[in-house]
């Protein structure tokens, strides 16, 4: 028998829509190691925490595509582990594998089916990146700004990106630098995240939105207007900036983190001057989700791109990581470390 711990939806938010580290519950079980044909045993190595998650908390997720974490039931999400043992033919012990679907739990008995495997040499050994810049956040930035942004180099194109400094915001940002854009401004909370998206990854300039007027530092950092713009938080800063977004713009529906506490289908209504502003300037606003993994977009991420994160140790702080991350105490990808 092994010895487990797992982490629990204890409760939903209260009615301010607010989660707190109290809404999970850590609990130890002991369980079977006994495998069925096709099964694999994992050991965790890191799990991932990301904002689409708190729309799971609700009864009702507000999207088609996102299934309700159960009350009292073990909550999942994106992981990165090893196999410890096998009876499942493509998948042999000690090999590392990955999954959108995996428990947050220390061991887990998984289908093989619903693994991939990861060759820990593509990321030079940094086998969190899976969680973050070569998985699903830093694929949505590459997919949404390549498929949707058109970037057209030597058009002196300005982007900004709402969210900067988070897991998908820093990644998109880097690739419209490189694909071209004359100008990237990012969008953060903090002053030490306006100076590593500068100094860090490459952006022309960082804008704190919890100090100042942001539609005057709109105007200040894209004096010809804005073309493209990567949308991680709607509300009133999307309104501020979709509001100088010059004719024939292009929007990328990334998420709506400012949102997801409200009780609003998703994506969320925007506001009446904001869907004037999208018809009368003729701007198209794309919501992109990535749900599959490229090895060759693996690749052109790790190799080219700078990667933040920000890691916390331990099963227990799941919680505690996951509400840290919604209201913006990571820079980079918030990942939880479980074992070695």
């Amino acid at each position: 028998m092994l010895n487990v711990k797992r982490v629990v939806l204890r409760s939903r938010p209260g009615k301010d829509g607010l989660p707190v580290p109290e809404n999970f519950r850590v609990e130890e079980i002991m369980k079977s190691p006994e495998l069925k044909e096709g099964q694999v045993l994992v050991r965790s190595l890191f799990l991932s925490v990301d904002p689409y998650m708190r729309c799971r908390m609700n009864d009702d997720t507000g999207a088609d595509y996102l299934l309700p974490w159960r009350l009292g039931e073990v909550v999942d999400g994106g992981g990165v582990g090893v196999v410890e043992a096998s009876k499942n033919q493509a998948l042999s012990a000690g090999i590392t594998v990955t999954s959108f679907s995996w428990p947050w739990q220390t061991y887990n008995v998984m289908d093989g089916s619903l693994l991939q495997e990861v060759d820990p040499e593509m990321v030079d050994g940094h086998l969190s990146h899976v969680l973050g810049a070569v998985g699903m956040p830093g694929l949505t930035a590459l997919l949404g700004v390549r498929e949707k942004g058109h970037v057209t180099p030597g058009s002196h194109q300005t982007m900004v990106i709402s969210g900067a400094a988070g897991a998908c915001g820093s990644i998109a940002g880097q690739i419209g630098r490189l694909d071209g854009c004359e100008r990237v401004v990012g969008i953060c909370g903090s002053e030490q995240k306006c100076q590593a998206l500068v100094t860090e990854l490459g952006f022309t300039a960082g804008i704190n939105y919890k100090k100042g007027d942001i539609s005057s530092a709109l105007r200040e950092h894209c004096p010809a207007g804005i073309d493209i713009y990567f949308d991680n938080v709607g509300g009133p800063i999307s309104d501020a900036v979709i509001s100088q977004m010059n004719p024939g713009g292009h929007v990328i529906l990334c998420g709506q983190i400012s949102q997801y506490n409200k009780d609003v289908p998703y994506p969320p209504p925007l506001s009446e001057d904001t869907q004037k502003a999208l018809c009368h300037k003729n701007i198209t606003r794309y919501m992109k989700i990535a749900n599959d993994i490229n090895l060759l977009y693996i690749l052109f991420l790790f190799l080219i791109l700078q990667v933040l994160e920000t890691v916390v140790n331990g099963i227990e702080n799941m919680g505690e990581a996951f509400c840290s991350m919604m209201t913006g105490g990571n820079i980079g990808k918030q990942v939880v470390k479980i074992t070695d």
